[in-house]
């Protein structure tokens, strides 16, 4: 009997130059590497022993892909659909795991705080879901949906019954506009807060630096050295951070801090300078408009709503501080901690940059919507089918 002849191939232009990019590509897969190869071997008319022989495969590979692609083309050389092994949970149970995995532990009687794998799988036998089930498997049940019970996020829902229209009065002013009215060249934005408790925590051994294969080492124990609050203002337009440290916080540190603002150019003979504080007690309420303004007639204090600090600028920097100047911990004294941060916030007002603050009133909009689109759904959930509802408990005012 013959031996079977070698399926001639002809290649198109478009052809050829799409197999040649794939046979000397370095991200595509190995078999599709191959597979193209084969093909371009078989173009110029060498024989299957010899494309074997080259590329140390069998005869039989090469035999199987330059059959398919004379007979299909460049689809033939995907790989064929499988039935893989039969699936062993039906539509059921798969639905009974994600239903689980979307409730609380608490309200199943489970002595947990939230969910993990290998509890959801022992909970889905106990249940007698399935005989058997891995903590890999329900991952991957899991992973479809995108479920991950095992992460939790903290939120805060809004209380102020005025949260809209105080905090379009501070985007506003991040975008240089007031009631209304752009502000002029003569007129400046300062975001204000206090950071409180920082420590100085010094440790019993000294901390080593990062060498080859590991990271900078922080020995855990240490004595406490005493704290501080550092108040700070933050000049929103110009990227400026002005500081006060002191033992506590209260009315006479924030005061001298605005002292210091408001003394120096261009602040003392601004049009207006807005000081955009949030509720504490050293700055809360009417008295501390009127304090402040009684003081520095220029001056105008703008509360953010209460519990949104995340609107009040000052809260970013902080943030970097925690960071980069804070994190982790190791200062011999509260010296050394004052001229950490006065030596990183001199670097700061040399560089930095204005905030991209990119949440405007139009996303406030959205936010407040969407709000009152979730209680709206609340209370269809809680009221009983004929009654009428009621209004929400704090609606918010556009």
């Amino acid at each position: 009997m013959s031996a079977p002849h070698a399926r001639l191939i002809t290649l198109t232009a478009a052809e050829r130059r799409r197999l040649t990019l794939l046979a000397y590509s370095h991200t595509a897969g190995y078999q599709q590497v191959i597979r193209a190869r084969i093909v371009c071997d078989a173009a110029r008319g060498d024989s299957n022993a010899a494309i074997a022989r080259r590329h140390d495969i069998t005869v039989d590979t090469v035999r199987r892909w330059r059959g398919r692609f004379a007979d299909e083309g460049l689809a033939g050389l995907a790989d064929r659909p499988r039935p893989g092994r039969p699936t062993r949970f039906t539509p059921v149970q798969v639905a009974e795991v994600k239903a689980l995995a979307c409730q609380l532990p608490a309200e199943t009687g489970a002595p947990l705080s939230k969910w993990r794998c290998p509890d959801l799988a022992a909970e889905v036998v106990d249940r007698g879901i399935t005989a058997s089930i891995s903590a890999s498997t329900v991952r991957r049940i899991l992973a479809r949906d995108t479920l991950k019970p095992w992460q939790h996020q903290s939120w805060i829902f809004i209380r102020d019954p005025d949260f809209a229209a105080k905090a379009s009065r501070v985007l506003d002013l991040y975008a240089r506009t007031y009631q209304g009215i752009p502000l002029g060249p003569d007129e400046y934005v300062i975001s204000s807060d206090e950071k409180t408790s920082i420590q100085a925590r010094c440790r019993c051994h000294p901390t080593l630096p990062p060498g080859p294969a590991r990271t900078m080492r922080v020995n855990h124990e240490y004595q406490r050295q005493g704290a501080l609050a550092y108040l700070a203002a933050y000049d929103v337009h110009q990227a400026q951070v002005f500081s006060h440290r002191s033992a506590k916080t209260g009315i006479l540190p924030f005061m001298t801090l605005a002292e210091q603002v408001m003394t120096r150019e261009p602040y003392a003979s601004a049009k207006r300078v807005f000081w955009v504080v949030d509720n504490g007690s050293s700055h809360r309420g009417q008295a501390a408009v009127d304090r402040l303004t009684a003081r520095f007639p220029n001056a105008v204090m703008v509360h953010t709503p209460i519990h949104a600090s995340w609107t009040n600028q000052i809260e970013i920097y902080f943030s970097i501080i925690q960071r980069k100047v804070l994190t982790p911990n190791d200062f011999t004294s509260l010296d050394q901690v004052e001229d950490r941060l006065t030596a990183f916030e001199q670097r700061y007002n040399a560089t930095a940059r204005p905030f991209r603050w990119k949440f405007t009133p139009a996303d406030l909009e959205d936010l407040i919507a969407r709000i009152e689109r979730h209680e709206q759904k609340e209370l269809n959930l809680q009221q009983p089918a004929g009654c009428d509802h009621q209004p929400a408990a704090h609606a918010l005012a556009a």
